[in-house]
């Protein structure tokens, strides 16, 4: 079975974590503070979860779900990340992140920026735009009327098809948005961000059919320079 690596497990993460654990696979989490500031959610989660540092989460991960600060990415273990299919969750906010011109003026999106930095792996960016609790409460099996589709984007067909595979085993279908370049469609300000999936103050949120996620992703606008 799929190993599954977490560096960050935090609101997403560690949803994404529970889901992974659901559908079979074995988790191995990560984060700023330590292994053993773990101890509750490897508890929770069961046999099938360990707590690790990141680099060693890094290298044991088939696919490895990074989710921290945008601004905390030059810190990824890069080396351990090469040759993997790397999930990337993260937002540029500029109030937390602080100002960078490129993704500021709109010539680049924070996944692109990402990339970049880790050469070899191969980056497709999801879980980004959805709430962690309804992440946590959409998932539906296969064939289910109300199953939920995830937008997913990265430079790498084989890449997106593990990942479109790993969110099949966790209850989501995919919508594949296009390359990295085309992934601002769903940053913070975009139709696509949020809405789809139901309100902040409705945790259990709302189906969203790959139509209206495309829908959504159809409305984006880019901003201007």
């Amino acid at each position: 079975m799929t190993t599954v690596g977490f560096i960050g497990s935090g609101n997403i993460g560690g949803t994404v974590a529970r889901l992974a654990v659901q559908g079979g696979y074995d988790v191995v989490l990560s984060n700023s503070r330590g292994p053993e500031t773990l101890a509750g959610l490897v508890g929770e989660l069961g046999p099938k979860a360990t707590a690790a540092t990141a680099a060693e989460a890094a290298a044991a991960g088939d696919i490895v779900v990074v989710s921290v600060p945008f601004h905390v990415f030059p810190k990824l273990p890069a080396e351990e990340l090469a040759g993997k299919v790397v999930l990337d969750t993260n937002n540029y906010y500029p109030q937390r992140d602080g100002n960078v011109p490129e993704l500021d003026e709109g010539l680049a999106t924070s996944a692109e920026v990402e990339q970049r930095f880790l050469t070899g792996a191969k980056l497709v960016k999801v879980f980004n735009n959805i709430f962690f609790k309804h992440l946590g409460n959409l998932a539906r099996p296969q064939g289910d009327a109300e199953r939920t589709s995830l937008t997913i984007a990265g430079d790498d067909a084989a890449a997106k098809l593990v990942a479109t595979e790993f969110l099949d085993a966790i209850g989501y279908d995919a919508v594949d948005a296009g390359p990295l370049s085309e992934s601002w469609r769903f940053e913070p300000g975009q139709p696509a961000y949020g809405p789809p999936y139901g309100s902040f103050e409705d945790p259990a949120g709302t189906p969203a059919s790959a139509e209206k996620v495309r829908a959504a992703l159809a409305e984006a606008k880019k901003p201007a320079n």
